[in-house]
């Protein structure tokens, strides 16, 4: 099975591609998605949706998982995120996609044992559970992986 993991970002949106039977994983592709900086929110959305789109269309995953917002302290960060999430579920429901979602501190738990793990260390243990040595490795990238690892696991394969 082909998952396509998403770390949404307003900024900087990771993906992340495997291929996973279950118990085991391989990375097929992985990197970030970068709106311009001063850009409008519309035209931050559209740069990321356009790129997912191309993901999807480049790898043809079965799935999609991605990483649900979780609680901000500023609510206006919470809701661009939330656009930002939007966009991608949209991209996703247009190439017909089941979309998963996972809570930060599941997908945490599930690649490193730890649910309130730093990034540095979500980005080790995806490294060595995929066999990837990129010292260059972007953080949005592992935490994408990551969400891609943690739906590989917890979707349950047929035996």
């Amino acid at each position: 099975m082909r998952i396509l993991g998403i770390d949404c970002g307003s900024q900087v949106t990771g993906y992340g591609v495997i291929d996973s039977d279950g118990a085991s994983h391989s990375v097929v592709d992985y990197g970030v998605l970068k709106a311009p900086g001063k850009a409008e929110l519309a035209e931050r959305l559209g740069v990321i949706a356009d790129g997912i789109d191309r993901v999807l269309s480049q790898h043809s995953p079965d799935e999609v998982a991605v990483e649900d917002v979780f609680y901000f302290k500023n609510v206006k960060s919470a809701i661009v995120l939330a656009h930002v999430r939007g966009a991608v579920l949209l991209s996703a429901a247009r190439a017909g996609l089941a979309v998963a979602s996972y809570p930060p501190k599941q997908v945490k738990q599930s690649v490193t044992g730890y649910g309130s793990a730093e990034k540095e260390q979500v980005t080790l243990m995806v490294q060595v559970l995929l066999g990837v040595q990129d010292s260059n490795m972007p953080l949005d990238a592992s935490d994408a992986l990551a969400v891609a690892c943690c739906h590989a696991t917890r979707r349950g394969f047929p035996a």
